[in-house]
């Protein structure tokens, strides 16, 4: 009779953790920072269907890289958790640090479970507060380990490079314009050092939690005209609504 391969626990957590990061860096980065205003959201992505930037609830927003699927079944949780936590107690009970927990036990329990894949997936999860100092981002890996974020994140793709890029940039009190062309530099970026690629607002998904909206709901997807505007560096277009700015949360 055979003995069994023997495979440590801590060699076997390394390789799921390998696979999933392996996973994630395939696909395009998901840039989130701070600006005076709120938060900002950018993300290469040419298609209009299937999002990697998402509402939550009404001040805290989702986003994603890694496996669609995966992370589209997390996102739908994630809504239907804070749907009945704010339905149920108090719509200032549901708060991105809660759903950040949530988000990280189901990631932990499929991380360490043997009978399945660990999900390719990173996740950020921000809330907009009242004033900055109140914001809160939220990043989670794949074995449920949530970082608590200041000002600036990039996930997926070239996540190091172009981090580094933002992280020098950015700066507190930027406007709208100003945080959008610092994210849309770092994407555009060449990690190897090349001549930077022309990011169209065809490619791009952006979105922010602007914490001076009078509604409740924080969350404004900027599209077409505005986007092209405020790439062109148009301040006045931050101001505009579109018409998909209530979109509903599923």
């Amino acid at each position: 009779m055979s003995t069994p391969f023997y495979v440590s626990p801590q060699q076997a957590m390394a390789d799921r953790a390998e696979y999933a990061r392996k996973g994630i860096a395939r696909g395009r980065s998901v840039v989130v920072l701070t600006y005076a205003d709120g938060i900002l959201f950018v993300a290469e992505n040419t298609s209009r269907a299937l999002h990697k930037v998402s509402e939550i609830y009404d001040q805290i927003a989702f986003a994603a890289v890694g496996r669609y699927n995966e992370f589209e079944n997390l996102r739908i949780g994630g809504v239907r958790y804070a749907d009945l936590r704010g339905y149920s107690y108090d719509r200032a009970d549901v708060t991105a640090r809660g759903l950040a927990n949530v988000y990280a036990q189901t990631l932990g329990t499929i991380f360490s479970s043997v009978g399945e894949k660990p999900y390719e997936v990173e996740l950020i999860v921000a809330e907009v507060g009242r004033t900055a100092d109140e914001d809160q981002i939220y990043r989670l890996t794949p074995d449920g380990s949530v970082v608590d974020e200041k000002n600036t994140v990039v996930v997926g793709g070239n996540a190091d490079s172009i981090g580094n890029y933002i992280g020098q940039r950015h700066r507190t009190g930027m406007t709208l314009t100003e945080a959008l062309k610092v994210a849309v530099e770092g994407l555009a970026r060449d990690p190897n050092g090349g001549t930077p690629r022309s990011l169209t607002p065809e490619q791009l998904e952006v979105a922010v939690l602007d914490r001076q909206r009078f509604q409740k709901r924080k969350f404004k997807r900027i599209l077409g005209g505005q986007l092209g505007r405020l790439l062109g560096g148009d301040e006045s277009a931050a101001a505009e609504e579109e018409a998909s700015a209530g979109e509903t949360a599923e």
